[in-house]
């Protein structure tokens, strides 16, 4: 099925491409096309030309900072973004916590924190997962006790991607330990610079620092900073990952990613030939290019169900995560295919780590493995896939 846009939404994508090429910086593309995260300068950069523009935060209320967008134009901006490509808005402040305090949060915590989320003025952090509280995420261990005007809160998170540049994280907390495990659980807001907090980091199996670990030692959040109702924090999670699943789809990364594979398989040559017109290579990429079409049908469908569904999670999300991480992953897959032996080729093509492999290697190749393994965690993160499946058994199954 073909997705028609009409004249307005099409000039609309023209407007949105105009400003990317036109107030994207050439050093934040070239790295992104190179397959490497933007710079935390570059991402504050970029996101600020956004919210100045008033195009920061596409999925928030108007009454928020938000552009009053309808549905498709949220869904053509994130796309024209990836396609670039460009960064997207930090999605810890923008699609997981700005949201959540806007469903939830109190008249003072919106104005306290959404404008600096907006502005990327605070950059904030996800503390969720733990040893032994991952995709089972309601067995979380933290604690957090009220005592006076604070909850002091001791436990460990890990896996918390980019804590190392982070000024705020958002915080699941277990404050009744006598309750079952969904109904015992908070969630609190709590300042990176208070005393009692470590971050040790986590080296991934590409040599990158993306994630870490952070330690809570009698850390005192004051009680304001609560978000909904004491042990109701898992009505806040599950609104919180649904919107971080719905993000996991990635439509326009994918084929951005697609494109890439197409051009490097049509100047890789293989028997003589381009890579391309291997059939067997060739049917795998119509295979994920059908895939990534269906997905975006998908996309849309949970787009238009959004406004009935109110704060309620969209079991669908669970399709969109599933199969989006899988498309990735599988695009990653391809790319190594057709680089060969050049996708083990790292360092800076730019400086001197790896300048003697950047000779003989094309530009393209840059951090192909680094990229595929690192792909791995994606069926983990955000809910693993097999307990997607389980969601989506007994939302659409009853089982």
């Amino acid at each position: 099925m073909e997705l028609r846009w009409t004249d307005e939404e099409r000039a609309f994508r023209q407007e949105v491409r105009d400003f990317i090429n036109r107030e994207l910086p050439q050093d934040t593309r070239d790295r992104m096309i190179r397959g490497k995260s933007p710079t935390k300068a570059q991402l504050v950069e970029w996101q600020q030309k956004l919210n100045a523009r008033g195009w920061a935060a596409p999925e928030w209320p108007q009454e928020y900072g938000g552009p009053g967008w309808t549905m498709a134009q949220r869904y053509i901006f994130r796309e024209e973004l990836m396609q670039a490509p460009a960064p997207s808005p930090l999605g810890f402040n923008i699609n997981m916590c700005g949201p959540v305090i806007i469903a939830f949060g109190t008249e003072e915590q919106k104005r306290r924190f959404l404008p600096r989320m907006r502005n990327l003025d605070d950059w904030w952090c996800q503390g969720f997962s733990e040893p032994g509280a991952g995709s089972d995420l309601a067995s979380l261990k933290t604690r957090a006790v009220l005592e006076g005007d604070h909850w002091v809160v001791n436990g460990q998170k890990t896996w918390t991607t980019l804590a190392q540049h982070a000024d705020w994280i958002f915080l699941l907390v277990r404050t009744d330990p006598n309750a079952k495990k969904q109904e015992g659980i908070s969630f609190l807001l709590c300042d990176m610079k208070t005393p009692g907090i470590t971050v040790r980091p986590i080296i991934t199996i590409e040599g990158g620092h993306e994630v870490n670990e952070v330690f809570f030692d009698d850390v005192k959040v004051p009680a304001e900073n609560l978000v909904g109702q004491v042990n109701r924090g898992w009505d806040c999670a599950k609104y919180l990952l649904g919107n971080e699943r719905f993000g996991q789809a990635r439509v326009g990364a994918s084929r951005e990613r697609i494109g890439r594979l197409k051009r490097i398989a049509g100047e890789t040559m293989q028997d003589g030939r381009p890579l391309i017109q291997d059939p067997t290579f060739r049917q795998s990429v119509t295979e994920i290019e059908v895939e990534l079409q269906a997905l975006e049908m998908t996309v849309m469908r949970v787009i238009a169900n959004e406004k009935k569904r109110g704060n309620k999670p969209d079991p669908a999300t669970s399709v969109l995560k599933i199969k989006g991480t899988e498309i990735q992953q599988g695009v990653s897959e391809l790319l190594m295919k057709a680089a060969g032996p050049y996708a083990w080729i790292d360092g800076d093509p730019e400086g001197e780590e790896g300048s003697n492999q950047w000779d003989l290697a094309p530009d393209w190749a840059y951090g192909l493995a680094g990229t595929y393994f690192n792909w791995r965690k994606q069926s983990i993160y955000g809910g693993s896939n097999e307990i997607q499946r389980n969601i989506m058994a007994k939302a659409f199954l009853g089982l």
